[in-house]
């Protein structure tokens, strides 16, 4: 347990949400539209009515009497399935013994998959079970039947989370035909999927909706091993953790509650409503930290990628399904800079797909002899853009067979360079060094003091590492295979992220990069030398900030002003034209807290957004969320962070506010350059 430690109550009636009016028959023009419609069902075998399903005092009978029919709300699960929800709430479930019953929460046998039958009529069937729902011994339950739907009222409210944004938007697309919006270039929505699938509680989507995809997790109460884990990643505490997830969100999600869900979906919406046009969503792995969770699935860093790229596909069907049918919702996932623009021309947000992690196709190092061949290269970027990836991370936290790695600071750094000894077979490697360094603070021997005594194991004999003082630079620069790999990334028109480079990494692919005049290079989250951000701009590449807070939050972390001023003021500064934000959300780091001014210069809700819509405070369940006192503890939140980010720009806010608005159209420009 030690070496582990490195690495519902259904809710009747509306709580903080929204619930679809009952939608007229003629609306109804397949199994996939059935969202939010309220309705009676009267059931047939072939020809013969066995009458209209009511409920009675365990599950649900028939009556030839209409008036007595009761009314139930279709919640889509997935495309074609659904949540049933009688008058009370209770959902609608396929019992071991054949009928169905009246249950308290959602769960697989609670899940029905719906088929259009002949003359308008529908079939459901358990999606659990395959038994389609009919008469069974007088009641309703295993048989054979088609439903009639007709229109009703008095249906219970779906449990949701409503995104506090009305009023119509500017559009997405100018009349020059640029986009208007911004970008999140660096975000990690799959995280409920990543590091073996155990390691995060919650998710961005769940059939089921927030009840499910926000409920607490018992690994993560009390001392638990989530817990404790988070208590060494984010510095929360493991014993105060009484994981109250839906409805009253007590304990999570705040900004440093980093292996809690902060993206539902209906939060990306909320920001979407507020003029976001890009999402870049990092699917991201590690097979070291997954090894050291008590439970997972496979830690193959190539399978957790998988496993989120399916996750993220369904998390599009499931928008779909939520929003009447096929292609309908606003998630939608884009492959080529074309289809950003024709989404965004639609007015939906475009999603796009890359890749972070240390042993990308298996491509580790182990004592300097590299894991993988350049045919594990071309096999796995075929697979990739197979997936609809765009871009990814050839290094990460790891030095590996492409390159050397840039350091992590502090106890977090010791706990990760503790992973690149299990990762390699050797701790980091560093000299002093003047000018671009790979860590401003070196890591010191109590770091790992710190880290021993959270009571983190080392192999039997390990000897700690010693680094100088000052500045210091990964010995690692980019091997013969990392030049390959970055030469068929740049074939294929891939973007190429140095962020997480060692500075001889990054200064060998920008020479690449250079030498090719290949603009398809970013930095999109505040992880590289600021030298090297330049270099960036000067190839025509694309930087974005941390999403860090508009001025000093207390924290010690730099503001998004000073980051974007400085960049401005580099030699290669005046070559900005859009400017992009990197949230990092579910990615292992801190979200923005709460301005230290905030009292004195808060932000006033409700609020216009950059896009023009009208903003007030989000709710989920219980929890009414403000950015002037829970700073961004949820994605819906970076609506309000933006609009006050540029309101604190002062004599800037202009530049800010077009810059940004104009960083999805620079990061499509970027990206069609590098695929011309």
């Amino acid at each position: 347990m030690r070496r582990h430690l490195l690495a519902g109550v259904l809710v009747l009636g509306l709580v903080g949400g929204l619930s679809a009016p009952a939608r007229a028959a003629e609306t109804w023009t397949s199994a996939t539209g059935l969202e939010g419609a309220c309705v009676t069902l009267q059931a047939y075998n072939g020809s013969t009515a066995l009458g209209y399903v009511f409920k009675d005092s365990a599950g649900y009978g028939f009556t030839g009497t209409a008036s007595k029919a009761e009314p139930f709300r279709f919640e889509a699960t997935q495309l074609g399935r659904y949540l049933l929800r009688d008058h009370t709430g209770a959902p609608p479930y396929q019992s071991t013994l054949g009928w169905v019953w009246a249950g308290d929460s959602y769960g697989d046998r609670a899940d029905w998959t719906v088929s259009s039958g002949s003359s308008g009529s529908y079939k459901l069937v358990s999606t659990s079970t395959g038994q389609q729902m009919g008469s069974y011994l007088g009641g309703l339950g295993a048989g054979s039947a088609t439903m009639k739907l007709t229109p009703a009222t008095g249906c219970a409210a779906i449990p949701d989370i409503a995104t506090g944004v009305t009023g119509t938007p500017a559009p997405a697309v100018d009349s020059g035909g640029k986009l208007v919006g911004w970008i999140d270039a660096h975000a990690h929505i799959t995280a409920g999927e990543a590091f073996g699938g155990s390691m995060h509680c919650g998710d961005a989507w769940a059939s089921g909706g927030a009840p499910v995809a926000l409920a607490g997790c018992a690994s993560h109460a009390t001392l638990g091993w989530g817990a404790l884990l988070e208590a060494i990643i984010a510095g929360t505490d493991p014993i105060n953790s009484s994981e109250h997830g839906w409805p009253s969100f007590t304990d999570w999600p705040q900004t440093d509650t980093m292996l809690h869900e902060a993206s539902y979906f209906r939060s990306l919406e909320r920001a979407w409503q507020s003029g976001q046009r890009v999402l870049n969503v990092l699917l991201v792995a590690n097979r070291v930290i997954c090894e050291l969770t008590v439970q997972h699935t496979s830690c193959d860093e190539m399978d957790q990628i998988r496993a989120q790229s399916t996750y993220l596909h369904r998390m599009q069907d499931y928008i779909d399904a939520r929003s009447g049918g096929p292609g309908r919702g606003w998630f939608r996932l884009a492959t080529t800079p074309a289809q950003v623009r024709a989404i965004a021309a639609q007015g939906k947000l475009a999603v796009t797909i890359g890749v972070e992690n240390s042993e990308i196709f298996g491509c580790r190092e182990v004592k300097d002899v590299a894991q993988c061949t350049t045919a594990d290269i071309d096999r796995g970027l075929d697979e990739l853009q197979g997936m609809g990836v765009s871009g990814f991370y050839p290094v990460h936290k790891f030095d590996n067979a492409f390159g050397g790695t840039r350091f992590d600071e502090g106890v977090t750094g010791a706990a990760i360079n503790v992973g690149q000894l299990l990762s390699s077979g050797h701790w980091w490697q560093a000299t002093s060094c003047t000018g671009p360094s790979d860590n401003e603070q070196p890591l010191v021997s109590d770091d790992f003091a710190k880290l021993l005594a959270l009571g983190v194991d080392l192999p039997a004999g390990t000897i700690l590492p010693v680094y100088p003082s000052g500045k210091i630079c990964n010995v690692r620069g980019l091997t013969t295979l990392g030049s390959y790999l970055v030469g068929k990334m740049m074939d294929r028109g891939m973007i190429v992220h140095i962020d997480h480079m060692s500075v001889k990494t990054a200064s060998a692919v920008l020479d690449l990069a250079e030498q090719r005049r290949y603009a398809g290079v970013t930095s999109v989250h505040t992880w590289a030398d600021r030298a090297l951000v330049n270099r960036v701009l000067g190839v025509g590449g694309f930087v974005a900030s941390y999403a860090f807070a508009a001025t000093d939050d207390g924290s010690g972390t730099p503001t998004f002003l000073d980051e974007w001023r400085a960049n401005r003021a580099l030699a290669n500064g005046s070559r900005i034209t859009g400017y992009g934000v990197g949230t990092d959300v579910n990615g292992l780091g801190t979200q923005a807290q709460p301005r230290l001014n905030a009292g004195t210069s808060p932000l006033t809700y409700p609020f216009t957004a950059l896009n023009g819509t009208q903003v007030a405070k989000q709710v989920w369940g219980t929890r009414t969320f403000d950015l002037n006192t829970d700073g961004v503890a949820q994605y819906g939140l970076y609506s309000d962070w933006i609009t006050d980010l540029t309101n604190q720009a002062g004599s800037d806010k202009a530049l800010l506010t077009r810059q940004l608005m104009s960083g999805a159209e620079a990061y499509v420009q970027m990206w069609e350059k590098a695929r011309s």
